[in-house]
């Protein structure tokens, strides 16, 4: 069965985060963006605006030294607002390594995405990976 046309968006979105391809973000995050970052470290907390998400996906890369990837790809759903992201990422970081699950949901808003919530399998091991 093919991908609803969201969660083709979605996963359009992770293969260009993977391969740092950033005309393809910027097509893909509205610039009015809100993303949600869940936990209590320096990456937690709400980011307004497409200019706030890409300084976070370059911080991130930053402190993980380009080690954070998306691993492994579970699932992406959608249905016509929304879709969904079920996915594992693994970093390295001051000697510690993080792998952990990742949910992501997306508001879709004429093709771009608008809103982004994110929920972690373990926010304790990712504050202390990330703080």
């Amino acid at each position: 069965m093919a991908d609803h046309p969201n969660a083709a968006l979605h996963r359009r979105a992770h293969e260009a985060f993977s391969s740092q391809d950033m005309d393809t973000l910027i097509q893909l995050i509205a610039e009015d963006t809100v993303w949600h970052i869940p936990g209590r470290n320096q990456l937690s907390g709400d980011l307004i605006g497409r200019d706030a998400v890409l300084g976070f996906f370059q911080r991130a890369g930053e402190l993980s030294e380009g080690t954070l990837v998306i691993a492994e790809e579970h699932d992406f759903l959608g249905s016509d607002d929304h879709s969904v992201a079920l996915f594992r990422v693994t970093a390295e970081r001051n000697g510690k390594t993080l792998e952990g699950n990742l949910i992501e949901v997306v508001h879709w808003r004429d093709g771009q995405m608008s809103e982004n919530w994110h929920a972690v399998g373990d926010q304790y091991a990712w504050d202390e990976f990330w703080s």
